[in-house]
């Protein structure tokens, strides 16, 4: 479930490869970064928390922090999932929907935590250097035949190196890939959890390889064969006690919903309506409808479907942090403010839903709302300090109340977090200038601008 190198093998081979691996291990978290490096992120709470209920459990086992590792949901209809160095864990949405179980995405997540507690990323350089070592001697053998004027027979030495030290590196992989499918059983068992979801997985893929091709090379993939990875893991999925172990009511109906919700809100308003049509009454289906008419933009429909949940679940932050969207949305912002407030008393913890609440209160341009909304944003962003809206909020809300220097850090560090060094340092050093000398504020715009400067060069000497 990584990334496939054979899509690249007929330009460059292994050297495209390593080029791969290594823009693959500095994989950057955060939503503008990765937006840079092609990659779209979505941040929901109700998805992160649905999926953190099961991961957490799988980290702990597998001796992690679930503290210190980061999931990210990337929008990619691609069936994907990998890890990034910085115990950062990315599941493609395109994984999510198409998986048909809550256990078989647990499965995925209990494999990517095995590359993690295996520290695989860190240890891929020894692969690497294994693989370069027969292409680089190939490369002085095949220069030097080109160089004494046996030019095909250069150019044979030259392909030859370098198809072994792929395969040598696909291998290496095999190798980790298989390591991580017996961890991640391990952890499922740990957590008292099936692995046939898993297993399930695995069948999957094995049947687009017989769909894909009747005569595939085992060696020239970066994962085993998934009839071997099948054939390895039955014994022990087979002798755990946990094995039939179902998903509970509950925790599929979570899935259910966060799946319905991703589908309204990346699809097609029009193809989520057909997937989801007005007879379905189910809440899954309501719910779908909402996010779609809501993107439409129909706000009046997808007003009706949200109330219609609100009225079976009136106590679910989700439906009123979606209310509340749909009522700032319409330009009744005060009246969005009220579901808002209430989904932050259920969930004090949820730093996106009261970031939405703080951009509510100074969307009114009522100043009884500044203090507010200058609270509800630093404790969000004590909470996820690393959001780039946040902080974009709150140096409009310290703006308001006529904190210049304050307002300047904010924007400093809402650049700086998109690794957009030139205006994070004219920021950052507009702040220091009005910041109290040695204050804490004053020190950290004073990093800000050392480090923004020491990247801007970076970034120069790089070209």
């Amino acid at each position: 479930m990584k990334i496939r190198l054979s899509r690249l093998r007929p330009a460059f081979g292994i050297a495209v490869a390593v080029v791969v691996m290594a823009c693959f291990i500095t994989l950057p978290s955060y939503t503008a970064k990765a937006q840079g490096q092609g990659i779209s992120l979505i941040r929901d709470t109700e998805a992160e928390r649905v999926l953190r209920a099961k991961l957490d459990p799988i980290l702990l086992a597998a001796g992690l922090v679930p503290q210190d590792v980061q999931l990210h949901l990337v929008n990619d209809p691609s069936i994907n999932a990998f890890v990034a160095e910085g115990q950062h864990m990315f599941l493609n949405t395109g994984l999510l929907m198409a998986l048909d179980t809550p256990n078989q995405i647990t499965g995925v997540m209990a494999h990517e935590t095995g590359h993690m507690a295996h520290g695989d990323l860190v240890r891929a350089s020894a692969g690497i250097r294994a693989a370069t070592i027969p292409l680089l001697l190939s490369m002085a053998a095949g220069i030097a035949a080109i160089i004494a004027g046996a030019g095909e027979a250069g150019q044979a030495i030259l392909m030859a190196g370098q198809q072994v030290a792929e395969r040598t590196f696909l291998a290496y992989s095999r190798t980790v890939e298989a390591n991580a499918d017996q961890a991640g059983i391990r952890f499922l068992t740990a957590t008292h959890q099936s692995g046939m979801g898993m297993l399930q997985v695995f069948k999957r893929f094995e049947d687009q390889e017989i769909l894909s091709s009747q005569r595939i090379d085992p060696y020239a993939q970066t994962h085993p064969v998934s009839a071997d990875r099948i054939a390895a893991l039955q014994d022990q999925v087979d002798a755990s006690p946990y094995r039939d172990v179902k998903d509970s009511p509950e925790t599929i109906y979570a899935f259910d919903m966060m799946r319905a919700k991703l589908r309204g809100y990346i699809q097609r308003p029009e193809v989520t309506l057909r997937q989801y049509p007005v007879s379905d009454a189910g809440k899954p289906a309501r719910y779908a409808r909402a996010m779609a008419y809501f993107r439409a933009p129909d706000m009046q429909k997808a007003l009706g479907e949200i109330e219609s949940l609100l009225v079976d679940e009136p106590e679910n932050p989700y439906f009123l942090e979606m209310y509340g969207q749909i009522k700032v949305e319409m330009g009744k912002v005060e009246e969005g403010i009220v579901p808002y407030r209430h989904a932050v008393e259920i969930l004090p913890d949820a730093p996106l839903i009261r970031v939405a609440l703080g951009a509510a209160l100074l969307g009114t341009e009522k100043p009884q709302y500044t203090n507010e909304a200058t609270q509800d944003l630093q404790i969000a962003l004590a909470q996820d300090h690393e959001d780039w809206l946040g902080w974009y909020e709150l140096a409009q809300a310290y703006s308001r109340l006529g904190q210049q220097g304050k307002a300047e850090l904010a924007t400093a560090e809402s650049y700086f977090i998109e690794d957009a060094y030139p205006q994070a340092a004219q920021f950052a050093y507009r702040a220091q200038r009005t910041l109290p000398q040695g204050s804490t504020d004053w020190q950290r715009a004073t990093d800000i601008f050392s480090i923004s400067q020491t990247q801007q060069k970076a970034q120069k000497g790089g070209r």
